[in-house]
C-alpha cells in the first residue's frame, strides 16, 4: 500500500511540472506579457483592395496590376469597387476591418473623404496604403504611392513647348484642368503653369478648361475654346482620359493631323492610356507623360509588407514616371501601361 501511494505521489509530480512546463512555453514572436503578436508568414497575407472607381483605363491598369503584384507574393486579395459613391466606399473598409485583413490599398474619391476610412483602419492596426490618391494633410496615419504630377508635367510640357518652338513663331495654347478636388489634378495644373511661366513670350494661354474629369464637359469647353480662338495650336491635357473629346473637336474644326503636317496641333497629354498610345503610333499625339502603373502597383504591396514588419516607410512614395514621345515610343512601349492594355 505504501509502495503504490509512494507511485501515486510521484506521478502527480511529474504531472505538475509538465503542467508548469505548458504553462511557460510561449509562441514565437510573443510579447512580454504572454499573448502572441506573430505576424501570419507573407504567403498567408490578405489584402483589402478598394478603388473608388473603374471608369477609366488608368484605373483598371492599376487594379490590375496590383492584384497581379499580390498573386505573385502569394497573398489572397478581397476586392471591392465603390461607383464614385464615398459612403460605399466607408462601409467597404469597414467589412475588410471586420474581416481582418492584414493591410488595404485605397484609391479614395478625393482627398477628405478618405480620412474617416484611414482613421478606422490605424484603430484596428491595419496598414493602409493610397494607391495614386493621396489624403489631405491630417492626423490619420496612411501612406500614399503617387505619380510625381508635378514634375512629369513639367517635363512633359517642355518638351511640348521644344517641340513647338522648332517650328517657330508664338503658339496660342489650350490647358484641359482635371477636378481641382483630386490633389493629382491640382499637381498637373500647377507643373503646366510653371513649364508655360519658363517658356517665356514663346507660348501664351488663351484657353483654360474645367473639365472635372467629365469627358462630355471636357469635349463641349474645347469645342467652345477652338470656336472663340481658331488659332489655337498647342493643347495639353491632363488625363488622356479625355483625349476622345479632344480628338472629336479637333476634327470638326478641321485641325486633326499629324505631327510634321501643315497645321498640326501640338499635343500632349498625361497618364499613358491605350489612346495615347494609339495616337502616338498613328502619328497624331506629340507626348505624354507616363504613369509607371507597375512601379505603384509594386511599391504599394511592398508598403504594406513593410509596416506590417515593423519598418520605417516614407509617407509619400513618388512614382518619377516617364515621358513617352515620337522619338522614343518603340524604346518606352514596355514600359508603358496603355501599350500593354488589351481591349476587348
Amino acid at each position: 500500500m505504501k509502495k503504490l501511494k509512494a507511485y501515486f505521489c510521484r506521478l502527480l509530480a511529474v504531472l505538475a511540472l509538465l503542467t508548469l512546463a505548458g504553462c511557460g512555453k510561449s509562441d514565437t514572436g510573443a510579447s512580454g506579457a504572454g499573448t502572441s503578436t506573430a505576424v501570419p508568414a507573407s504567403g498567408s497575407l490578405t489584402l483589402g483592395v478598394a478603388f473608388e472607381t473603374l471608369q477609366t483605363e488608368y484605373w483598371v491598369a492599376g487594379y490590375e496590376a496590383i492584384k497581379a503584384e499580390a498573386a505573385a507574393r502569394g497573398f489572397k486579395v478581397v476586392e471591392a469597387v465603390a461607383d464614385n459613391d464615398a459612403n460605399r466606399q466607408f462601409e467597404q473598409v469597414r467589412s475588410f476591418i471586420t474581416r481582418r485583413v492584414d493591410g488595404i490599398i485605397l484609391v479614395p474619391k478625393d482627398a477628405s473623404t478618405c480620412l474617416p476610412m484611414i482613421k478606422a483602419a490605424n484603430a484596428a492596426s491595419i496598414p493602409i496604403v493610397l494607391f495614386n490618391r493621396p489624403a489631405a494633410k491630417s492626423e490619420a496615419k496612411s501612406v500614399a504611392v503617387v505619380a510625381d504630377n508635378f514634375a512629369l508635367t513639367r517635363t512633359t510640357v517642355d518638351y511640348l513647348i521644344g517641340q513647338a518652338k522648332a517650328t517657330g513663331g508664338k503658339r496660342k495654347a489650350m490647358v484641359l484642368i482635371g477636378d481641382l478636388g483630386d490633389i493629382n489634378a491640382v499637381g498637373r495644373r500647377d507643373g503646366f503653369d510653371a513649364a508655360v511661366k519658363a517658356a517665356g513670350d514663346s507660348l501664351e494661354v488663351v484657353a483654360r478648361v474645367p473639365t472635372e474629369w467629365n469627358q462630355e464637359k471636357a469635349q463641349a469647353g474645347v469645342v467652345n475654346a477652338l470656336q472663340a480662338n481658331p488659332d489655337i495650336s498647342f493643347i495639353f491635357t491632363s488625363s488622356d482620359f479625355l483625349l476622345p473629346g479632344i480628338v472629336s473637336a479637333l476634327k470638326g474644326a478641321g485641325k486633326y493631323h499629324r505631327v510634321g503636317e501643315a497645321g498640326h496641333v501640338v499635343l500632349g497629354g498625361f497618364d499613358g492610356d491605350a489612346t495615347a498610345w494609339q495616337m502616338l503610333k498613328e502619328g497624331y499625339l506629340d507626348a505624354t507623360g507616363v504613369q509607371d502603373v507597375y512601379f505603384e502597383a509594386k511599391q504599394s504591396v511592398q508598403a504594406i509588407v513593410d509596416l506590417r514588419a515593423g519598418k520605417p516607410v516614407a509617407e509619400v512614395i513618388l512614382d518619377p514616371g516617364f515621358v513617352i514621345h515620337q522619338g522614343n515610343a518603340k524604346e518606352k512601349a514596355a514600359q508603358m501601361w496603355g501599350a500593354n492594355v488589351k481591349r476587348k
